[in-house]
């Protein structure tokens, strides 16, 4: 038997995967959108932009921004009782409503 893999992206295939006309590169005005402190934010991961994407368990939360790290966002997300921070690039984010 091969050895299952350990890798960031295991057991996603149904998680990221896109709708037919949604498929290929993103638009690449959603990398130029900017998010104020308190504001919050989805976190949606972009399955075509590799870079600055965060773990898979933080896919479909919702955090508040804190503040930036380089051209990446600081982001507080409520998982249960705790609190986790999570760096996340602006392709991967949906201003929330």
């Amino acid at each position: 038997m091969i050895k299952a893999s350990k890798g960031l992206r295991r057991r996603t295939r149904q998680k990221f995967r896109r709708r037919a006309r949604e498929r290929g590169l993103s638009p690449i005005t959603r990398s130029f959108v900017e998010y104020e402190e308190g504001e919050k934010a989805n976190i949606v991961i972009d399955p075509s932009i590799q870079k600055g994407q965060p773990h898979s368990r933080f896919h479909g939360q919702t955090g508040t921004v804190i503040g930036n790290q380089g051209r990446a966002y600081l982001l507080e997300v409520k998982m249960g009782r705790k609190i986790k921070r999570v760096i996340v690039n602006p392709e991967h984010l949906r201003k929330a409503k």
